[in-house]
């Protein structure tokens, strides 16, 4: 505040108006000068001192200012209840919630709490140098010398404030820092030897908009102090899906500031804080990348990145590790991209080259769990298909099939729960093992015995069967088994059995299939539309035109929709068909000849998922 007496000029008093220096005439001049201050001019060391003005506006239609009036109040009590009414929690919450099994909040929330939110800025602050004087703000003079007074002078819609015999002086925009410059060169154009103490008595407050991704955008009576941090967080802040840390202030439609409200909360900067003006607007933006961290760190939360963070920024954002934190690894739930999916142990000293990605969750084990930190890990699911909420899902260790599909929002009534495909690692890798096996078993098979042993083979075409061996290898070596697990389920069943969930399951749930295969050595290999009336196998074979004559009719096979394989000798031809079932006729070769050696793993490829395609391409 700006109190200090100054001396002006040496001149003479001139205590008259002179016409024509203000734009108005001498009776003008003394008209607004009482309509402010209740006395005509100032005065010489001899009259009364100026009391405290005030304006009070008079509408002209009484009835449209109450409806007004009323409107604005709803306004407020919609604003109001917005405010004291709890948000509804984002998606990424959610997820963090479904994973670990309870609520976290986003960093800040607490902040943003109705018992928590008086952020207005205090109406007895000093009023900086660098605050521009608005519309409604009050001025208090004090002047002494060859002229004496005290007013206090609102500064009116038109930016100005009125002193007899002085006249109109502008102060809207002017900075408070240089009120006193202003007053004393308008002042000094009628009076010298004077001396005046300023200052901004009142401030009347300021009009900004709260807009974007904000709890409650709106507009907003503030402060005329309030800072980008006090508007924000009087409207509630961002909601669940808004940006704490890019808030944009727009003025006169330029952005003239970007502030982080991560600073403030987490290092007391307030950089970019700025002070704000009549009719200034602010923007929330989307958030940005978000992760979760949780357990023995300091402060547990949902944080926003500005998406440059590594794992171990992640960390010191959340306040780093407890005591009884492992500072050694941590636990990270990453959600599959191209990577292992389901929780992953990541040495701490790996975290700094270790950039975090959106939705990573993090957790921070304690010695209690140091042990044996499996028994507190989630399972990590994938849910695909004909499920009314398909996704990545974290459950409890030993979470049922069916439980999961419940979670998942159940079956949608297109779903065909014979089908379904359950594929497991660990079923995957005795898979690659059993593969691996019957590989070197055909190669010591192909090495230690001649291909053929008639003579009447050129020496030609032996070596052709020999590369066709060799490439026939390294096709097989590069097969990558499903790892499907065939489930126990009745065609016609309507529900998944509950069997317990491993670690990187992956459900896929088909819709109904409304056609038969029938692939091979067959006339008319192709898939054939399901039949009204039900058919047989042999029936679908038929279709297809029948076995050709190269046929190998003895080892035709029937892969069912659940992955079950069903040879001839099981009385596969009279098997009534299902939807998805695919029905293969191998080729006939001779005992002598190359294909038959690979007809001997053939099966083992269909066990492991490998496409019909691949086999009658070998063949």
């Amino acid at each position: 505040m700006l109190a200090a007496f100054c001396v002006a000029g040496a001149a003479p008093a001139m205590a008259q108006l002179i016409p024509g220096q203000t734009g108005t005439n001498q009776e003008e001049e003394q008209q607004q000068g009482e309509s402010q201050s209740g006395s005509p001019g100032f005065s010489t060391p001899q009259s009364n001192i100026y009391g405290a003005t005030s304006i009070q506006e008079v509408g002209n239609d009484e009835s449209t200012q109450l409806q007004r009036f009323l409107e604005a109040q709803e306004d407020l009590l919609d604003q109001s209840k917005r405010l004291t009414e709890p948000p509804e929690p984002g998606e990424f919450e959610k997820y963090v919630e479904r994973v670990i099994g309870r609520p976290l909040p986003r960093y800040g929330a607490d902040l943003l709490l109705p018992e928590s939110r008086n952020f207005a800025a205090p109406a007895t602050a000093t009023v900086p140098p660098d605050y521009r004087l608005n519309v409604g703000d009050v001025v208090s003079i004090s002047l002494a010398g060859s002229v004496e007074g005290s007013t206090e002078r609102t500064i009116d819609a038109n930016g100005n404030i009125f002193l007899p015999a002085v006249g109109q002086i502008h102060l809207a925009g002017v900075r408070s820092g240089d009120l006193g410059d202003v007053l004393d060169r308008a002042i000094g154009t009628q009076y010298r030897n004077f001396r005046y103490g300023v200052r901004v008595a009142e401030l009347r407050g300021i009009r900004v908009y709260v807009t974007g991704f904000a709890r409650s955008p709106g507009a907003f009576s503030v402060g005329s102090l309030s800072t980008v941090a006090n508007a924000i967080l009087q409207a509630g802040g961002p909601n669940p899906n808004g940006s704490m840390r890019s808030v944009k202030l727009i003025r006169n439609g330029q952005e003239v500031a970007d502030f982080d409200l991560y600073e403030l909360l987490l290092g007391g900067s307030r950089v970019n804080d700025a002070v704000l003006q009549n009719e200034d607007v602010l923007f929330i933006p989307p958030a940005g990348p978000q992760v979760a961290v949780f357990g023995s760190v300091t402060a547990e939360a949902i944080y926003e990145l500005r998406g440059t963070e590594s794992l171990a920024d992640v960390l010191a954002i959340a306040g780093g590790t407890t005591q009884l934190g492992d500072a050694e690894r941590l636990v990270l739930y990453r959600v599959a991209d191209g990577a292992r999916p389901g929780p992953m142990e990541v040495v701490i000293r790996d975290a700094a080259t270790m950039k975090a990605r959106p939705a990573d969750i993090i957790q921070v084990l304690s010695e209690k769990n140091l042990v044996q930190p499996t028994a507190s890990q989630r399972v990590f699911v994938k849910i695909e298909g004909e499920v009314e909420k398909p996704g990545n899902y974290y459950v409890e260790p030993g979470a049922s099939l069916s439980s999961v599909i419940a979670l998942a929002g159940g079956m949608t009534s297109r779903a065909f729960p014979f089908g379904t495909e359950l594929n497991r690692n660990s079923v995957a890798a005795q898979q690659r093992k059993n593969f691996d096996d019957a590989i070197d078993q055909f190669e010591m098979t192909l090495a230690s015995a001649p291909l053929t042993a008639d003579s009447s083979i050129s020496a030609d075409r032996l070596a052709a069967q020999n590369e066709g061996a060799r490439l026939f290898l390294e096709k097989m070596r590069e097969a990558e088994p499903d790892g499907r697990l065939v489930l126990e389920i009745e065609p016609t069943a309507t529900s998944l059995p509950d069997l317990p969930l491993e670690n990187g399951d992956r459900v896929y749930v088909p819709p109904v299939p409304s056609s038969v295969g029938v692939f091979g050595a067959v006339y008319r290999p192709a898939s054939y539309m399901i039949a009204d009336d039900p058919k047989k196998v042999k029936e679908y074979l038929s279709q297809a035109g029948g076995p050709v004559r190269a046929a190998d009719k003895r080892r035709l096979f029937v892969v069912r929709a659940n992955g079950e394989v069903l040879p001839r000798s099981s009385g596969a031809m009279g098997e009534e068909a299902l939807p998805g079932d695919v029905i293969f006729v191998p080729v006939k070769t001779s005992s002598k000849d190359l294909l038959t050696k690979i007809g001997q793993i053939s099966s083992i490829i269909f066990q492991f998922g490998i496409a019909a395609a691949t086999v009658a391409a070998i063949d």
